[in-house]
């Protein structure tokens, strides 16, 4: 089941929230994180996408990239997004 079909923001933050479980089952945290990527289907709804980032991000500022790309693996999905994360 698709979370936020048509919903950038939606699938933004969704996105960051299983990033953030997965750095917790493996001891690190978002604070942890130094870089992000974000691979958008549609540039012009970058806000969408800036607003989830800055929910999580806020207080961290790693280095960002935000990348327009033609398509993802399946046309429902609108953002794809990698993490960059150092432990210490």
């Amino acid at each position: 089941m698709l979370i936020g079909k048509d919903d950038l923001y939606a699938q933004t933050k969704y996105i960051f929230l299983k990033i953030e479980k997965a750095l917790h089952e493996t001891g690190a945290q978002m604070s942890d994180v130094v870089r992000t990527r974000i691979y958008v289907t549609d540039i012009s709804k970058w806000e969408e996408a800036g607003r989830a980032h800055a929910e999580f991000f806020k207080d961290i500022k790693p280095a960002t990239t935000l990348i327009e790309v033609s398509r993802l693996i399946h046309p429902d999905l609108l953002v794809e997004i990698e993490v960059t994360a150092l432990i210490q």
